[in-house]
């Protein structure tokens, strides 16, 4: 299927792009997000008329995406979980963990936007982690795990 992009999507194309993606892509990700629309005759004319909206609005999410990544630049994440004596962790810190701690401090994010690049954190200390704001902004931010004994 063939769809035209509303706003720029990774390994995909830029806004604007008229792309060819498998139809179940399309179906049941790109088109009820509102990522991309069928290209149509009638949808690419309007699309032109569109086309400034659009990109203004691309430029104000990449504008407070690129705020919201220098407030995260700065931070560092402390987390406490159960820990046996040897540092190893009980349970794990996951995404949503990590999600659900930057969102007490105020800066909305998913737990998709999360990457841990190892899987899941399993041990006591420091841990890099990336946060992807934007499809051109990605932040990496320090996770401290922090032990309780039992």
């Amino acid at each position: 299927m063939e769809v035209i992009l509303l706003e720029k999507t990774a390994n995909l194309g830029n806004l604007g792009d008229i792309v060819r993606v498998k139809d179940g892509y399309a179906r049941n990700f790109l088109l009820p997000r509102k990522v991309a629309r069928r290209a149509t005759a009638a949808a690419i004319k309007e699309f032109e008329v569109r086309r400034a909206d659009l990109e203004k609005i691309a430029a104000e999410k990449l504008a407070t995406a690129q705020s919201a990544g220098e407030k995260l630049a700065s931070l560092t994440i402390q987390l406490s979980q159960k820990a046996g004596v040897d540092g190893r962790l009980f349970g794990s810190v996951t995404n949503a963990d990590i999600a659900a701690q930057l969102n007490k401090q105020g800066i909305a994010v998913e737990k998709q936007q999360v990457r841990l690049p190892d899987g899941p954190l399993k041990t006591v200390g420091e841990h890099p982690v990336q946060v992807l704001l934007h499809s051109d902004v990605v932040v990496d931010v320090n996770v401290t795990v922090i032990g309780e004994t039992v």
